[in-house]
């Protein structure tokens, strides 16, 4: 009883105007100091990560309230009538539980995939020259600046550690993306429809070396003070 008062359902945010909208980036980082990076429109970021989902229950309030007080006592009674049951009957009783609780467990331990259904959403993977593993939290930053080519999230969120030396790095990254991405549009200019989709579907990183660039930065005595 107390299942069905707090059956519910989800509730994403929806767009509630028709206008044209940009391609977002959602950048997530994680503690231990990765990134996941979701390019997708803005409707699919509104839903998925900037508004947060909301629960509607079946039921309201006062209802399920009353529908908790009679499974509760209905549950009282029963373990009351329980004891003068014969052994037979208590046997079958605690077997049941025990199979209710095993089912849940099993239930809750499911894929996730199982659960929800998101057939809606396409998910498509990218795979850079590199790959996604990363030994120290400045290639890994590096990477998810050159894969978004921005880096104000980085300064917005103050994802990477505030000193003078960190934000000369950051700056410099993002001229080696902006570089970066000129060259490459320059490139795909002076080739053939043919060419030019197969260089647009490589993906691939700017030469250049983060750890070597933030120890310059770290060592500079311009911010030997607040490094």
């Amino acid at each position: 009883m107390i299942g069905f008062g707090s059956r519910w359902s989800l509730s994403l945010m929806k767009r509630r105007s028709d206008r044209r909208v940009p391609k977002s980036t959602v950048v997530i980082k994680y503690p231990n100091g990765a990134f996941r990076i979701v390019k997708c429109n803005v409707s699919i970021a509104r839903e998925l990560y900037e508004h947060p989902e909301a629960c509607n229950y079946a039921l309201n309030d006062t209802i399920y309230r009353l529908i908790s007080l009679v499974g509760t006592i209905t549950l009282m009674f029963g373990v009351l009538c329980l004891g003068n049951c014969t052994a037979p009957l208590q046997i079958a009783f605690a077997a049941a539980y025990l199979v209710l609780n095993a089912v849940y467990w099993v239930v809750a331990a499911l894929p996730a995939r199982w659960h929800w259904d998101l057939s809606c959403y396409k998910i498509t993977s990218e795979t850079y020259v590199g790959g996604e593993a990363n030994k120290t939290f400045t290639t890994a930053l590096w990477k998810a600046i050159a894969i978004t080519q921005s880096v104000g999230w980085v300064k917005n969120g103050q994802v990477a550690p505030v000193s003078e030396a960190w934000k000369s790095w950051v700056d410099q990254a993002e001229e080696v993306v902006r570089q970066h991405e000129s060259d490459r549009m320059r490139m795909i200019d002076t080739l053939d429809d043919e060419k030019e989709d197969e260089v647009s579907s490589i993906k691939s990183l700017p030469d250049w070396d983060p750890e070597q660039a933030l120890t310059d930065c770290l060592n500079s005595p311009r911010y030997a003070r607040n490094v």
